[in-house]
């Protein structure tokens, strides 16, 4: 079962905000508790400035180009670069590129994959949601989600 899910079987699809997420290999298949997740995001999808408490976060950028600051650096990457965010360093990122951007972000002891599975909600049909209006509410659900997953939001989405 375990080497079958490797080769995507019994992939989760989810809608997060106003992306798309798929757990490729969810933590709680190895020992050593290893997320990969693929995203699809539109043009403009930036995060908030935060920081992950308890594990490091890798992106590997498959389509587009997207801008990162990690550590106070600005770094830009597209498809077959990737890039580190360890634990305890704020970053941020936003999708620079007019058609969106698909990456994988990995992480390491579930506490992002839950996140995911906790504010998603099962992808309805494929390709993005629909976008959903940026309100007060839903950063505050975010930001108090994210404290629960070992994630601490300190700071505004990346502007453009």
């Amino acid at each position: 079962m375990t080497l079958l899910r490797c080769f995507g079987l019994g992939v989760e699809e989810f809608w997060f905000g106003d992306t798309r997420v798929a757990i490729r290999l969810p933590a709680s298949l190895g020992r050593d508790g290893i997320s990969v997740v693929e995203h699809w995001m539109p043009a403009g999808e930036a995060t908030p400035l935060h920081v992950h408490r308890t594990e490091d976060e890798a992106f590997h950028v498959l389509e587009g180009r997207m801008r990162f600051l990690v550590g106070g650096l600005t770094r830009f990457a597209g498809p077959g670069e990737t890039l580190l965010a360890p634990s305890g360093v704020p970053h941020q990122f936003r999708v620079v590129s007019p058609e969106g951007a698909r990456c994988l972000t990995i992480t390491r002891g579930g506490d992002f994959e839950a996140l995911l599975r906790g504010m998603g909600r099962p992808a309805e049909s494929p390709g993005l949601p629909p976008p959903a209006p940026v309100a007060a509410e839903r950063l505050s659900a975010l930001a108090e989600a994210c404290a629960r997953h070992g994630i601490d939001v300190i700071g505004a989405p990346l502007a453009a």
